[in-house]
């Protein structure tokens, strides 16, 4: 249910509905195979399509089930390089399904869009809850990469995606943190349908279709290449990669001007005289703006980066958005990789930095000033937080502040958990608080007992009923 306030329309609706009502309306082919937690996107369109819900041009999307994340890959290929506006949703193993699909899509400039809950892999154990080790294992296939934060942002977000793979050519894995965000209830202002058509005019959408397969204009895709050509083709693909984070900003700029919402392909928000920042990506920005809002307002100068586009990394955007001020950084990913000397996130931080550094003189710039009136380099350290959807709370993220604090850091560290194997964790600090005036309640219930129901029923009433704003999250147990 959708009520309307002074023009702006509002509704209580989950991280995945948020998505999936963009996706179905910028979609003529959707190709679907269910996997927790992103199988309601699929279910949504589904059964939008079977009520006979229109997509922004008149026609029904045509949803298709496949037999597996391939499939559905597979189908989403093949439908694209005919010119149709495609999508899909998945999470986790079903996402590493894809990816033969996504470097053949990627590497033949087809614009489409995936939309993942982000989920953990089955390493040791398999686990349904989230974290980004599905999209990170996704970096090296060519796929722009989009994050959303909260459910607000997987609905602008996702129209961003569809928009933007148009103008780039480049297909978008627009991804949001599973059951976090994905399952969430949160009031919205709803993205009308003049909106999105705004988003996506006739133009592009005519100069995709032109570069559709046809026995009509026959062209030739997906050939097998020998050594003397296969490199060169490869690198001509840089400038539509080069391209990227200039269209997607634009785009965000557009929708800002429709919409009054202003997004960036990264945000900083803190103290303007920062020395100590958190850059993170994802729905743990949440608990680390309230962190940080409450020590600014008790003095401290500290702050932190929000990432949104993840791939093509954009460098300079980054660099700017850093307070000249700032002397250390902590990452944080969510994620594992074994092995590697700092996890995703981290590494592509400090190569930026690095990079800069070293091709500038020796000496750091942001906007034109020199970091720390001289030119030092920042201090970069790196720690992992909520694996397979482990708590991130302001306690924690209080508790990387004091770290970034000490003369002799943790180059590597863990947040929320204990970790008597390795010592690598940090302690959350014990006083810290952050003020809120929400009423707030807990409310436990055993499986199929309709806890779950009721809750969502009352948090839609009083979304829907009053002109308060709500937010529901379940917290769901395997067991």
């Amino acid at each position: 249910m959708a009520v309307e306030e002074n023009s702006v329309t509002w509704a209580c609706v989950d991280g995945n509905e948020a998505a999936a009502r963009v996706a179905h309306a910028c979609s003529e082919v959707i190709a679907i195979y269910p996997i927790t937690p992103a199988s309601t996107m699929g279910e949504h369109a589904d059964a939008w399509s079977t009520k006979g819900r229109l997509n922004l041009w008149g026609s029904v999307p045509e949803v298709v089930e496949m037999q597996s994340e391939a499939g559905a890959a597979g189908a989403l290929h093949g439908a694209i390089l005919k010119g149709a506006l495609g999508t899909t949703f998945t999470s986790s193993q079903g996402l590493l399904l894809m990816l033969p699909n996504m470097y053949k899509i990627a590497g033949e400039l087809t614009p489409c869009v995936i939309h993942v809950a982000a989920r953990t892999l089955a390493t040791h154990a398999l686990s349904i809850f989230g974290d980004h080790s599905d999209v990170m294992s996704a970096r090296m296939t060519g796929w722009a990469m989009l994050s959303s934060s909260s459910v607000q942002e997987a609905q602008d977000l996702a129209l961003v995606s569809h928009a933007a793979t148009l103008r780039a050519r480049v297909p978008f894995l627009h991804f949001f943190d599973g059951f976090r965000t994905s399952h969430e209830i949160n009031k919205i202002s709803v993205v009308d349908e003049a909106t999105m058509k705004a988003m996506l005019p006739d133009e592009i959408v005519l100069d995709y279709r032109q570069r559709g397969l046809t026995p009509d204009a026959p062209t030739l895709r997906g050939t097998a290449q020998n050594p003397d050509v296969f490199f060169q083709a490869r690198e001509a693909s840089n400038s539509y990669h080069d391209a990227v984070p200039g269209i997607v900003q634009k785009t965000m700029d557009e929708f800002a001007e429709l919409t009054g919402r202003q997004y960036n392909l990264v945000d900083y928000h803190g103290a303007p005289d920062a020395e100590r920042i958190i850059v993170i990506m994802g729905s743990g920005a949440g608990a680390v703006r309230e962190t940080v809002d409450t020590l600014v307002a008790r003095g401290e100068k500290v702050g932190y980066i929000t990432v949104r586009l993840y791939r093509p990394f954009p460098v300079e955007a980054f660099l700017a958005a850093i307070p000249a001020s700032v002397k250390h950084i902590a990452v944080l990913d969510r994620c594992k990789e074994p092995g590697s000397p700092a996890e995703p996130l981290h590494l592509d931080v400090s190569t930026a930095l690095m990079d800069n550094v070293m091709f500038n003189g020796g000496v750091m710039f942001n906007g034109g000033v020199k970091f720390n009136g001289g030119g030092a380099l920042p201090t970069v350290i790196g720690g992992r937080y909520g694996l397979s959807s482990k708590e991130f709370t302001p306690r924690m993220v209080a508790g990387v502040f004091i770290e970034l604090g000490r003369d002799n850091p943790k180059r590597r560290f863990t947040v929320g958990i204990v970790d008597d194997v390795t010592h690598l964790s940090l302690d959350p600090d014990p006083d810290f608080d952050v003020p809120h005036t929400a009423v707030t309640a807990v409310f436990f219930g055993l499986g199929s007992d309709g806890t779950v129901g009721a809750n969502k029923n009352s948090i839609k009433i009083i979304g829907d009923g009053t002109d308060q704003y709500v937010q529901g999250y379940f917290v769901l147990d395997s067991k």
